[in-house]
Formats: C-alpha cells, sequence, structure tokens
C-alpha cells in the first residue's frame, strides 16, 4: 500500500500538460509552478481561465496548482524528494482549510464537465479526451492524500489511463499520451502480488519494467510533457536504486528552474545513495551558501531543511557528532516542521544516542518522535528501539 500511495502521488507530476508555447499567461505559470511559486502560477492560470472559461486544461492547472500548493505546505514534497521515506503517507491525512478543498472540487468539476461536453459531441476529440485524463488523475492524487482513500484513488487512476489509452488509439504517434499509461503499468507493477491479483479481477494491467520505459520514452521524446516525465524518472531511479541515473537529470532540471529549492536537495541525496558522501554534502553545503546569499528562491528554503539533509548524510557515513549537531538544530525547531522531517530527526537522535551507549537519551529521542508524529513510519520504527538499542552491522 505504501508504493500505491507514493506512485498515485507522482501521477500527479504526470498531469502537467501546457497549453501552447505563444500563450504567455499559460508559460508563465509553469514556470512559476516548476519553481515552486504556487501563488504566482495560480494567479496566471486563473488570468488565462477568465480569458478562455470553457478550455478544460486552464481548470486542470488550476487545480493541480492548489492541490500541489498543500502538499509542498504540508512536506509531502519535500518527504519523497528530501528523506526518502514516504512516512507521510502513513500519517494523518493532509488537512487542507475547507476552502481549499472547495476550490480544487470546484475546478475538477468544472474540467470534467466541460471535458465531457466536448466529447458529446465528438468522442473523438483527443484534446477533451487528455483533459479528462488529467482531471481523474488529479482526483487519484486528492482521494489518496486528503481523504486517505486507496480505492478511488486506484479507481480514479485507471480512469485516467482509460482516457489516454483512446488517445493513442486515435493518434499513435501521440508520445505526450503514453506517459499516463507508463506510469500506470509502473505503479500496478509494483504492487504486492496480491493486490495486484484484485487488479487483475478489476480488469487493471500493469508492468514495472515496461512502466519505466515508457517514462524514459516521453522524457526523450515528449512534446508537452518532457519535463513532467524527467521529474518522474528522478523519482522512479530513486526508487529503483539507481541514483547515478537521476543525478543528470537533477543536474539538468535545476539549470531550467534555478528557483526550485527541493531540486538542489534531491541532488545531494542522489549523490548520498549513490555512495559519494563528499559530493552530498557539497550539494548540501551549495544550498546552504545559496540561502544565505539571498539567492531569489533558494532563499526561502528553512535552515532546518538543510540541517536535516546535512545530518541524514553524516549519519549514513557515520559522522555521528556533526550529525548530532545539526539534527539537534532540526528538533529545536520541530513544532515549525513538517510531521517527516521532525519526525526522523528524532529518531536519528535516538539511533545515534544509542550507537554512542547513551542509551537513556535515546530513549528520550525515541519517546520525543513517537509523541511527535505517532502514525509516521519514524515512530512505528522507534517503538521498536524501546524495546531494544539500535545497532548497526
Amino acid at each position: 500500500m505504501r508504493l500505491l500511495g507514493v506512485s498515485l502521488s507522482l501521477l500527479a507530476l504526470a498531469t502537467l500538460a501546457p497549453l501552447d508555447a505563444e500563450e504567455n499567461l499559460v508559460s508563465r505559470g509553469f514556470d512559476h509552478f516548476y519553481n515552486l511559486e504556487y501563488d504566482e502560477a495560480q494567479a496566471l492560470f486563473q488570468q488565462a481561465a477568465m480569458q478562455d472559461p470553457n478550455s478544460p486544461d486552464l481548470h486542470n492547472h488550476i487545480a493541480e496548482t492548489i492541490l500541489f500548493r498543500e502538499m509542498l505546505r504540508d512536506g509531502a514534497l519535500e518527504s519523497e524528494l528530501v528523506s526518502g521515506d514516504n512516512s507521510f503517507l502513513r500519517r494523518a491525512k493532509l488537512n487542507p482549510a475547507p476552502e481549499t478543498q472547495r476550490g480544487f472540487l470546484n475546478e475538477i468539476t468544472a474540467e470534467i464537465s466541460l471535458a465531457s461536453q466536448r466529447l458529446q459531441k465528438n468522442p473523438s476529440d483527443t484534446g477533451a479526451l487528455y483533459a479528462l485524463g488529467i482531471a481523474y488523475g488529479l482526483r487519484a492524487n486528492y482521494n489518496w492524500l486528503v481523504n486517505k482513500s486507496w480505492r478511488e484513488s486506484l479507481s480514479d487512476a485507471t480512469a485516467a489511463r482509460r482516457q489516454h489509452n483512446r488517445i493513442t488509439e486515435l493518434e499513435p504517434a501521440n508520445v505526450d499520451a503514453t506517459l499516463v499509461q507508463g506510469l500506470h503499468d509502473y505503479v500496478v507493477g509494483s504492487l504486492p502480488l496480491v493486490w495486484r491479483m484484485l487488479g487483475f479481477v478489476a480488469g487493471i494491467r500493469g508492468e514495472k519494467e515496461k512502466g519505466l520505459e515508457t517514462v524514459e520514452d516521453v522524457a526523450r521524446r515528449g512534446d508537452r510533457n518532457r519535463v513532467d516525465a524527467q521529474i518522474l524518472l528522478c523519482a522512479l531511479y530513486r526508487r529503483e536504486n539507481q541514483p547515478a541515473r537521476a543525478v543528470p537529470l537533477v543536474e539538468d532540471l535545476m539549470r531550467r528552474y534555478p528557483r526550485n529549492y527541493l531540486l538542489p536537495l534531491e541532488l545531494s541525496q542522489m549523490y548520498s545513495m549513490a555512495g559519494d558522501g563528499q559530493k552530498a554534502l557539497a550539494a548540501a553545503e551549495a544550498l546552504a551558501r545559496a540561502k544565505a546569499g539571498h539567492t531569489p528562491g533558494l532563499d526561502r528554503v528553512s535552515w532546518e531543511k538543510i540541517y536535516f539533509q546535512e545530518g541524514t548524510i553524516q549519519f549514513w557515513y557515520r559522522d555521528l557528532d556533526h550529525s548530532l549537531d545539526n539534527l539537534k538544530k532540526v528538533a529545536a525547531a520541530a513544532d515549525n516542521l513538517d510531521l517527516n522531517t521532525g519526525a526522523f530527526a528524532y529518531l536519528r537522535m535516538g539511533q545515534i544516542y544509542d550507537m554512542t551507549r547513551r542509551r537513556d537519551q535515546a530513549i528520550f529521542a525515541y519517546k520525543k518522535c513517537i509523541a511527535f508524529a505517532p502514525e509516521a513510519d519514524a515512530a512505528r520504527e522507534s517503538r521498536k528501539y524501546l524495546a531494544a538499542p539500535y545497532r548497526r552491522l
């Protein structure tokens, strides 16, 4: 179930579908979107929608911006990109304000209505099919993260694929339309056997390797979805323990979206996973210098995120004193952090205390972790170490 949730979250990344480049409002909106500037992106998409109220694509753009802003605020994007853990999927659901939920659902409802009207007139309208599939993909993500409803999420993800399957039947050369199909193959193919068996009964198929190859193809040859495929590949390579393949993709994305502060953190993590602790720390330190120098966009990252990144790398590379110093700084501001970061800071502190034979302090840190985020994976792990000290081979 963990992988299902993460992959459905990734499905939302596959739903960005910019309009033609000459539409300046939309292209400017996507530049803000990819740089994590969601308020600015939403304002531009809404302005474009006022000029073209019958465009289902624009309602999708607005809905996705609302959802991703909420995910960023709640630490969901950072949990996936920075820590390498998916505990945000195990904790309490996202709790956006009622007006935020209404805004998102109103945009999805408007999009589905507009696309359906076009399909009633012309069932082979590939633009409407594309937009409708995007709406289902967004709603799949919403149902998972907000409603914690995996059945509805998988149902919507499958509906999204059906719409885009129809596009490729009508337009076999449409590479962009295969992105949702590829990700769906990866999602279902990665599910535990029992869930895949249930999927087969429901007519759902999936093949993990084929799905990955499809996403790679869109990253190479896609038009509207090339950037999204590249972002997805970073996450999928990470899940497949192939961080070296993700490094050039992340570096290219950093050049194109220099104000996106999650990308330098991702680069640092990829180097760490690849076994290069020096480059991993260097990437985190470069982000710290950019923040200190008030580099536009990068100065928005909190110091605690940087301390957490450095402390986590130092933990895995056994620089325990420096790791503990950094993690203490994170814990000192835990009330201002997302659950994933705060909980893992306490867990790592407890593990360091156990590794350095300070059992009482370790137990205190584990209890702080459990109290901070009882449903997070870090809390589940901490409970184990209350009974027996952490040991690393």
